[in-house]
Protein backbone atom coordinates (compact mmCIF):
# COMPACT_ATOMS: atom_id res chain seq x y z
CA UNK A 1 0.00 0.00 0.00
CA UNK A 2 1.13 3.53 -0.15
CA UNK A 3 2.65 5.46 2.42
CA UNK A 4 0.48 8.23 4.28
CA UNK A 5 1.56 11.52 5.18
CA UNK A 6 -0.68 14.53 6.48
CA UNK A 7 1.44 16.91 5.34
CA UNK A 8 -1.34 19.96 5.53
CA UNK A 9 -4.66 19.96 7.86
CA UNK A 10 -6.56 17.15 6.17
CA UNK A 11 -4.08 17.24 3.27
CA UNK A 12 -2.93 13.46 2.71
CA UNK A 13 0.41 12.60 0.65
CA UNK A 14 -0.24 9.12 -0.92
CA UNK A 15 3.23 7.83 -1.83
CA UNK A 16 4.17 4.83 -4.10
CA UNK A 17 8.12 4.67 -4.99
CA UNK A 18 9.16 3.01 -8.15
CA UNK A 19 12.50 0.95 -7.88
CA UNK A 20 11.99 0.94 -12.10
CA UNK A 21 11.97 4.78 -12.48
CA UNK A 22 13.65 5.69 -9.73
CA UNK A 23 11.42 8.14 -8.08
CA UNK A 24 8.21 8.94 -6.04
CA UNK A 25 4.48 8.90 -7.59
CA UNK A 26 2.49 11.16 -5.38
CA UNK A 27 -0.99 11.41 -5.27
CA UNK A 28 -3.39 13.87 -2.64
CA UNK A 29 -6.49 13.21 -1.04
CA UNK A 30 -8.20 16.52 0.81
CA UNK A 31 -10.72 14.70 3.58
CA UNK A 32 -13.10 17.26 3.57
CA UNK A 33 -17.24 17.63 3.27
CA UNK A 34 -16.84 16.87 -0.44
CA UNK A 35 -13.29 14.92 -0.34
CA UNK A 36 -10.89 15.54 -3.48
CA UNK A 37 -8.27 13.75 -5.18
CA UNK A 38 -5.71 15.07 -7.12
CA UNK A 39 -3.85 13.31 -9.23
CA UNK A 40 -4.88 9.62 -10.17
CA UNK A 41 -2.05 7.99 -10.33
CA UNK A 42 -1.10 4.92 -13.35
CA UNK A 43 -3.89 2.44 -13.81
CA UNK A 44 -1.15 -0.10 -12.70
CA UNK A 45 -1.13 1.92 -9.52
CA UNK A 46 -4.68 2.14 -8.73
CA UNK A 47 -5.01 -0.39 -6.21
CA UNK A 48 -2.46 1.03 -4.09
CA UNK A 49 -3.67 4.19 -4.02
CA UNK A 50 -7.06 3.07 -3.85
CA UNK A 51 -6.48 1.31 -0.39
CA UNK A 52 -4.62 3.85 0.98
CA UNK A 53 -7.62 6.39 0.37
CA UNK A 54 -9.87 3.60 1.46
CA UNK A 55 -8.29 4.02 5.00
CA UNK A 56 -9.17 7.62 4.82
CA UNK A 57 -12.33 8.08 3.67
CA UNK A 58 -15.37 6.18 2.60
CA UNK A 59 -14.12 6.04 -1.41
CA UNK A 60 -18.00 6.05 -2.34
CA UNK A 61 -18.15 9.45 -0.32
CA UNK A 62 -15.39 10.86 -3.34
CA UNK A 63 -16.76 13.66 -4.75
CA UNK A 64 -14.21 15.38 -6.81
CA UNK A 65 -10.94 14.39 -8.59
CA UNK A 66 -8.71 16.62 -10.55
CA UNK A 67 -5.26 16.82 -12.40
CA UNK A 68 -2.79 19.01 -14.36
CA UNK A 69 -2.64 17.77 -17.68
CA UNK A 70 -3.26 14.54 -19.71
CA UNK A 71 -0.49 11.99 -18.70
CA UNK A 72 -0.89 8.77 -17.43
CA UNK A 73 0.56 9.24 -14.10
CA UNK A 74 -2.33 12.59 -13.54
CA UNK A 75 -5.14 10.67 -14.96
CA UNK A 76 -4.53 7.21 -16.26
CA UNK A 77 -6.60 5.51 -13.30
CA UNK A 78 -9.38 8.53 -13.50
CA UNK A 79 -11.67 5.81 -14.71
CA UNK A 80 -11.11 3.20 -12.32
CA UNK A 81 -11.72 5.89 -9.66
CA UNK A 82 -14.77 7.29 -11.58
CA UNK A 83 -16.15 3.76 -11.15
CA UNK A 84 -15.21 3.07 -7.92
CA UNK A 85 -16.57 6.53 -6.46
CA UNK A 86 -20.07 7.06 -7.99
CA UNK A 87 -20.51 10.37 -6.71
CA UNK A 88 -17.56 11.81 -8.38
CA UNK A 89 -16.58 14.40 -10.85
CA UNK A 90 -13.49 14.51 -12.92
CA UNK A 91 -12.27 18.46 -13.06
CA UNK A 92 -9.64 20.13 -14.85
CA UNK A 93 -9.13 23.05 -17.19
CA UNK A 94 -11.03 24.09 -20.04
CA UNK A 95 -8.29 23.04 -22.45
CA UNK A 96 -7.79 19.82 -21.26
CA UNK A 97 -11.55 19.03 -21.34
CA UNK A 98 -11.77 20.03 -25.08
CA UNK A 99 -9.10 17.89 -26.32
CA UNK A 100 -8.67 15.20 -24.34
CA UNK A 101 -11.52 14.63 -22.30
CA UNK A 102 -13.43 12.45 -24.34
CA UNK A 103 -11.73 9.41 -22.63
CA UNK A 104 -13.63 9.76 -19.32
CA UNK A 105 -16.20 7.47 -18.84
CA UNK A 106 -18.09 10.19 -17.78
CA UNK A 107 -18.35 14.28 -18.40
CA UNK A 108 -15.13 16.40 -16.47
CA UNK A 109 -15.93 19.75 -16.18
CA UNK A 110 -13.55 22.50 -17.59
CA UNK A 111 -12.56 24.81 -15.36
CA UNK A 112 -12.02 28.95 -16.19
CA UNK A 113 -8.72 30.53 -15.35
CA UNK A 114 -9.40 31.64 -11.23
CA UNK A 115 -12.49 29.89 -11.08
CA UNK A 116 -13.09 28.56 -7.84
CA UNK A 117 -14.75 25.77 -6.34
CA UNK A 118 -15.36 24.64 -2.60
CA UNK A 119 -14.84 20.96 -1.07
CA UNK A 120 -16.50 22.46 2.09
CA UNK A 121 -14.17 23.83 4.80
CA UNK A 122 -10.97 24.23 1.93
CA UNK A 123 -11.39 26.49 -1.01
CA UNK A 124 -9.53 25.28 -4.32
CA UNK A 125 -8.58 28.36 -7.00
CA UNK A 126 -8.31 26.75 -10.67
CA UNK A 127 -5.00 28.52 -12.66
CA UNK A 128 -4.22 28.00 -15.93
CA UNK A 129 -0.41 27.28 -16.38
CA UNK A 130 0.27 26.51 -20.09
CA UNK A 131 3.37 24.58 -20.62
CA UNK A 132 4.05 24.66 -16.94
CA UNK A 133 4.89 22.24 -16.46
CA UNK A 134 4.04 20.99 -20.05
CA UNK A 135 1.58 20.90 -22.30
CA UNK A 136 -0.96 23.54 -23.08
CA UNK A 137 -3.50 21.84 -20.93
CA UNK A 138 -1.11 22.47 -18.09
CA UNK A 139 -2.99 23.89 -14.66
CA UNK A 140 -2.68 23.30 -10.85
CA UNK A 141 -4.77 24.09 -8.27
CA UNK A 142 -4.39 26.40 -5.18
CA UNK A 143 -6.04 25.71 -1.60
CA UNK A 144 -6.99 29.00 -0.51
CA UNK A 145 -7.96 28.77 3.07
CA UNK A 146 -4.28 27.23 4.07
CA UNK A 147 -2.22 28.28 0.93
CA UNK A 148 -1.24 24.79 -0.41
CA UNK A 149 -0.31 24.83 -4.18
CA UNK A 150 -0.65 21.62 -6.08
CA UNK A 151 2.51 21.54 -8.19
CA UNK A 152 1.85 18.56 -10.46
CA UNK A 153 5.37 17.93 -12.12
CA UNK A 154 7.16 20.84 -11.47
CA UNK A 155 9.91 20.70 -8.79
CA UNK A 156 10.35 16.81 -9.42
CA UNK A 157 13.25 14.91 -7.87
CA UNK A 158 14.40 11.68 -7.84
CA UNK A 159 14.91 8.99 -5.35
CA UNK A 160 13.12 7.64 -2.41
CA UNK A 161 13.14 11.11 -0.29
CA UNK A 162 11.02 12.26 2.51
CA UNK A 163 7.62 13.20 2.22
CA UNK A 164 7.87 16.99 3.27
CA UNK A 165 10.93 19.32 3.91
CA UNK A 166 11.81 22.57 4.47
CA UNK A 167 14.71 23.01 3.21
CA UNK A 168 14.73 24.47 -0.83
CA UNK A 169 13.37 21.61 -3.60
CA UNK A 170 15.57 23.40 -5.96
CA UNK A 171 19.20 21.70 -5.85
CA UNK A 172 17.41 18.26 -5.99
CA UNK A 173 14.78 19.87 -8.81
CA UNK A 174 17.46 21.82 -10.83
CA UNK A 175 19.53 17.95 -11.00
CA UNK A 176 16.84 16.79 -13.22
CA UNK A 177 16.48 19.62 -15.09
CA UNK A 178 20.14 19.56 -16.29
CA UNK A 179 20.85 15.70 -16.05
CA UNK A 180 21.77 14.93 -19.81
CA UNK A 181 21.36 11.22 -19.11
CA UNK A 182 17.57 11.38 -18.21
CA UNK A 183 14.52 11.54 -19.90
CA UNK A 184 13.20 14.25 -18.15
CA UNK A 185 16.27 16.27 -19.46
CA UNK A 186 14.58 19.59 -20.35
CA UNK A 187 11.50 18.43 -20.41
CA UNK A 188 9.49 21.54 -18.51
CA UNK A 189 10.05 24.22 -21.40
CA UNK A 190 11.16 28.12 -21.01
CA UNK A 191 9.53 29.86 -22.76
CA UNK A 192 8.48 33.79 -23.00
CA UNK A 193 5.26 33.46 -20.30
CA UNK A 194 7.40 31.03 -17.99
CA UNK A 195 8.24 33.50 -15.84
CA UNK A 196 5.04 35.61 -16.00
CA UNK A 197 3.34 32.28 -14.83
CA UNK A 198 5.73 31.79 -12.02
CA UNK A 199 5.62 35.38 -10.88
CA UNK A 200 1.54 34.82 -10.53
CA UNK A 201 1.82 31.67 -8.75
CA UNK A 202 4.72 33.12 -6.22
CA UNK A 203 2.30 36.34 -5.85
CA UNK A 204 -0.16 33.60 -4.08
CA UNK A 205 2.29 32.91 -1.08
CA UNK A 206 1.57 29.50 -1.13
CA UNK A 207 2.68 27.81 2.67
CA UNK A 208 2.95 24.51 0.96
CA UNK A 209 3.76 23.17 -2.47
CA UNK A 210 2.50 19.94 -2.90
CA UNK A 211 4.80 17.94 -5.30
CA UNK A 212 3.72 14.55 -7.65
CA UNK A 213 7.32 13.39 -7.95
CA UNK A 214 9.44 13.70 -4.63
CA UNK A 215 9.05 15.93 -1.45
CA UNK A 216 6.63 18.11 -1.07
CA UNK A 217 7.57 21.68 0.64
CA UNK A 218 6.59 23.56 3.60
CA UNK A 219 7.69 26.97 4.38
CA UNK A 220 8.28 30.23 2.19
CA UNK A 221 6.96 29.05 -1.21
CA UNK A 222 7.31 32.57 -2.97
CA UNK A 223 10.96 32.45 -2.35
CA UNK A 224 11.27 28.86 -3.83
CA UNK A 225 9.08 29.96 -6.91
CA UNK A 226 11.14 33.09 -7.24
CA UNK A 227 14.18 31.11 -7.00
CA UNK A 228 13.33 29.04 -9.72
CA UNK A 229 13.18 31.84 -11.46
CA UNK A 230 16.37 32.80 -12.05
CA UNK A 231 17.35 28.93 -12.23
CA UNK A 232 15.22 28.86 -15.75
CA UNK A 233 16.71 32.77 -16.69
CA UNK A 234 20.32 30.70 -16.34
CA UNK A 235 20.07 27.31 -18.60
Amino acid sequence: MARIDEIESDVFRLSIFSTESGFQYNAFLVRDEEPLLYHTGPKLLFSQFSQAAASLIDLKQLRWISYSHFESDECGALNEWLTIAPQAEAVTGIVGVAVNGEFAIRPIRGLQDNEVFSTGKKSFRYLRTPHLPHGWDAGMLFEETDRTLFTSDLFHQNGDVEPITETSLMARFKEVLQNSQSPFSNYIPYTLHTEEQLRRLADLKPKTLAVMHGSSYKGDGKSVLEELIKVFQEM
